[in-house]
């Protein structure tokens, strides 16, 4: 690559990439969300400009005209015009988002060329000197250019917007001072230089030096809000895809934390827990292709997730083909057990029909275990500070576990304690017309005393071996 390429490159590559750590990538869903918040901008920029025109063009139309009667050339206009159409071309390329790196950069040149062409042709207009533009006050115009590339939240598009405003103006300062008789309009006294065509070298650099200060505070403002959105978008990214992987409560719990959470942060809740699990699903695993499984899981996940969160459900874990579910864990409810009774009903229901489906299909039907159980868990986080979990524990989300495992020795789809069965009572549920069957004293694996069981679904949901 020929040097002045590379220098080209370079130059291109830090106007486009200063915004944080060298080297750092954010990922492509990020950089896609900040390219369209950009080209935005970019139109937004555009349509500023188109005013700027529209107003001044209507300032000039409306003001009275202050040129010589025998001027030949009358600059505003063919200035305006000229900036007009290509402000059109500029803002089309925007909204089509085709306004590459370079084209930005040009039109930073034509901003900042067509206000100083304009100014310096102001002494050609009034049959003045050169010095005659330095007391022209459109160059307060910078400012607005300068600060126009600040909505692209680009602080090295601000800097070179400003460097090439004070660049210009530093041209025109030459050009009075190098033009016939202009070395002899230098003056140090301040009353002649405002009463005449005179220079103040002083008061021009304090011109060049305001823009420059302005520019660079800009710069650095700019420069951290940038940083800032930069966290932004990649937080709420972060934050769309742990929904993703948690419940969308457990996320925004996690992501609104006041502080970093620790393990062994956690507090205490009354909740339902509920375990779901496929009948036999093991078995298929050795005996059926992977996309069949996969099948299989897909479709069971497409009915039970859908009925678990209309039923205020956050799923914890995907266990295999196992679900576990909380109600009121991680989103305080006062309707927690009536809640998990009604959705386990519902999921019942539906699974038994997808499982009679996928029969009458001549494709592989597993069956369902349902276990429910109710009272205090524990809500927190666990682990290394290295590698933590959100987890819920407690004596409910055990026992929930091994009643959907007793539902095999009972014969039954779904069971859920008598005390989950009273508080979902008391909380709203209604029963069906057939209610539900008992179990008392049952003793259920892996809990020292007995329990006294409700059998959830009705006859037609149980399979066809259910004891009594």
């Amino acid at each position: 690559m020929e040097p002045s390429h590379l220098t080209t490159g370079t130059v291109l590559h830090w106007l486009g990439q200063w915004r944080d750590k060298p080297g750092h990538r954010l990922p492509a869903r990020v950089e896609r969300a900040l390219g369209e918040l950009d080209r935005k901008s970019e139109i937004l920029i555009g349509w500023v400009q188109a005013a700027l025109i529209s107003v001044l063009g209507g300032l000039y139309l409306v003001a009275p005209g202050t040129a010589p009667s025998d001027a030949s050339f009358h600059p505003v206009p063919w200035a305006l015009g000229g900036y007009g159409v290509f402000t059109m071309m500029r803002l089309l390329l925007a909204y089509r988002g085709q306004l590459t790196l370079p084209l930005r950069v040009l039109s930073v040149l034509v901003d900042i060329g067509m206000l100083m062409v304009t100014i310096w042709s102001f002494h050609l207009q009034y049959g003045q000197p050169a010095a005659f533009y330095l007391k022209a006050p459109t160059l307060l115009y910078v400012f607005i250019f300068i600060v126009l590339r600040a909505l692209t939240f680009a602080p090295a598009y601000v800097l070179f917007t400003g460097l090439v405003a004070a660049a210009g103006w530093l041209a025109l300062l030459s050009y009075a001072l190098m033009a016939p008789g202009g070395a002899e309009l230098v003056t140090h006294d301040y009353v002649q230089y405002m009463t005449s065509a005179s220079i103040l070298i002083g008061g021009e650099v304090d011109r060049v030096v305001s823009i420059l200060i302005v520019t660079l505070v800009l710069s650095v403002a700019v420069a951290r809000a940038r940083q800032l959105l930069f966290n932004a978008v990649g937080d709420q990214a972060a934050v769309s895809q742990l929904s993703r992987f948690f419940a969308p409560e457990v996320a925004e719990r996690l992501s609104m934390a006041d502080e970093l959470l620790h393990s062994g942060d956690g507090e205490q809740r009354q909740s339902a827990a509920m375990f779901i699990d496929l009948r036999g699903f093991t078995t298929m695993a050795s005996q059926l292709p992977p996309r069949a499984l996969i099948d299989i899981l897909r479709g069971y996940q497409a009915i039970a997730v859908p009925i678990i969160h209309r039923h205020n459900g956050s799923i914890t874990t995907y266990l295999g083909d196992g679900i576990m579910v909380t109600f009121g864990a991680s989103k305080v409810s006062e309707r927690y057990c009536a809640d998990a009774l009604r959705c386990a009903q519902e999921l019942l229901q539906a699974l038994v029909d997808w499982q009679s489906r996928r029969q009458e299909q001549g494709l592989p039907a597993p069956g369902v275990g349902i276990g429910v159980d109710s009272g205090t868990v524990t809500c927190g986080v666990i682990g290394d500070e290295g590698r933590l979990e959100y987890a819920i524990i407690g004596n409910p989300v055990n026992r929930a576990a091994k009643l959907q495992n007793h539902t095999r020795v009972v014969s039954v789809r779904g069971l859920a304690s008598d005390e989950c069965y009273r508080g979902a009572l008391a909380q709203g549920y209604v029963p069906g017309a057939a209610g539900h069957l008992a179990l008392d004293d049952c003793r259920v694996g892996g809990i020292a005393d007995p329990m006294a069981l409700i059998v959830l679904g009705d006859a037609s949901q149980q399979p066809a071996d259910a004891k009594p």
